[in-house]
């Protein structure tokens, strides 16, 4: 019996390998948890370049790893556990309709994803504004892009 070598398939663990371990937590299928999650969003699905909600799908692209510091800023989460979350780009726009009818921030185009995984526990805020969220205890809780907060699990 001959061994095939799967060219295509070293690629994609090398590339998975090499992805930074905040990237990879927060990717999968995540079922809704909080009322609010289950009431707007229903079960969502993370991809590398895409981000499902309710069988839509909108594209999506990793800006950056957060700071244990705008974890908690945003969540609830201890600033000095060894925490970390991501900040996505995505374009959600506002007449885009879910579970009841609602939307992800009203009137406004939907800009901006942070996540934060822990355990089986997902934590997503939505943002608007094409500015990139200040991601401070002060910034949010003076600014209006912050259109909610959901929660997930596996």
């Amino acid at each position: 019996m001959k061994t095939r070598f799967c060219f295509g398939a070293a690629i994609f663990f090398a590339l998975a390998a090499s992805l930074p371990l905040a990237a990879q937590q927060d990717r999968g299928y995540w079922n809704a948890a909080s009322t609010n999650a289950a009431a707007v969003t229903g079960d969502i699905r993370i991809a590398a370049a895409r981000l499902t909600i309710n069988f839509a799908p909108f594209p999506l692209a990793q800006i950056r790893t957060l700071t244990p510091a705008e974890v908690s800023a945003v969540f609830d989460a201890d600033s000095n556990a060894a925490i970390s979350g991501n900040l996505y780009r995505l374009d959600v726009p506002a007449g885009q309709r879910f579970l009841h009818h609602n939307t992800l921030c009203g009137t406004d185009d939907t800009q901006w994803m942070v996540t934060y995984a822990s355990g089986r526990t997902l934590q997503v805020a939505f943002f608007s504004g094409s500015e990139m969220p200040v991601l401070t205890v002060d910034a949010l809780a003076h600014t209006s892009d912050l259109c909610g907060t959901f929660t997930y699990a596996r």
